[in-house]
C-alpha cells in the first residue's frame, strides 16, 4: 500500500485536527439526536422547545393526528400516522435533527480528507463514515485514529531523520583521510 509523502505531513496534521473536532461534534450531535428520537417516538412522546408559552426551555407533547389506529400511542408514525406537536416556539428537536444532518456532511468531508492523505483502504473510509451514525463509535474511532496517525507520523519522521543522519555521515569525509591524500 502506498504511504503518504513526508511533504504531506503538515496537511495530515491539519486534517487530523479537523477530523478530531468534527468527530466529537458529530458524536455529541448523534447522542442528542438519539435522545430526541427516544423522547419523541417512545411512549414518552415529548419534543424540546425554546421560547413560546412554556418558557425559555420546555418539553411539549406530541400526539397522533386524526383517525390513527389505537397502537399509534405506542408506535407513532407507524402505518402513515402523522405526528402533531403541541408546542409553540422554536422546535429544538427539529433543530438537533437538521444540525446533526448537516454536520455529518462536514464530518464526511473530514473523513475523506484524512483518508485520502493517509492513503488508507476503502474499508477504513467506510468504517470512519459509519462512525458518524453509530452512537459512541465516533468517540472510539477518534481516539484510535488520532493515536494511529500520531504514532505513524512520528515514526516516519524519526526514520527519515535517521536516514538523513546516516547519509550525512557517509558523505562527510574524515579530515585525516584527506590529509593523507
Amino acid at each position: 500500500m502506498a504511504q503518504p509523502r513526508l511533504s504531506s505531513f503538515p496537511r495530515i496534521r491539519a486534517a487530523l485536527r479537523f477530523y478530531r473536532i468534527t468527530s466529537i461534534i458529530t458524536g455529541i450531535g448523534l447522542l442528542l439526536l438519539v435522545t430526541e428520537m427516544v423522547l419523541k417516538y417512545t411512549p414518552i412522546h415529548l419534543e424540546l422547545f425554546a421560547g413560546g408559552s412554556g418558557g425559555f426551555l420546555y418539553f411539549a407533547s406530541v400526539v397522533p393526528a386524526g383517525d390513527c389506529a389505537w397502537y399509534s400511542q405506542f408506535a407513532m408514525g407507524a402505518g402513515g400516522c402523522e405526528i402533531i406537536s403541541t408546542g409553540d416556539g422554536v422546535n429544538l428537536s427539529l433543530a438537533i435533527l437538521v444540525i446533526h444532518g448537516w454536520f455529518y456532511v462536514v464530518y464526511l468531508a473530514s473523513v475523506f480528507w484524512m483518508w485520502s492523505l493517509m492513503r488508507w483502504g476503502f474499508g477504513r473510509f467506510l468504517l470512519l463514515a459509519l462512525s458518524g451514525v453509530v452512537p459512541f463509535l465516533s468517540f472510539v474511532m477518534e481516539g484510535i485514529v488520532a493515536r494511529e496517525v500520531t504514532t505513524y507520523l512520528s515514526e516516519r519522521e524519526q526514520r527519515a531523520a535517521e536516514k538523513r543522519a546516516a547519509k550525512a555521515a557517509a558523505n562527510a569525509t574524515d579530515p585525516s583521510e584527506e590529509a593523507a591524500r
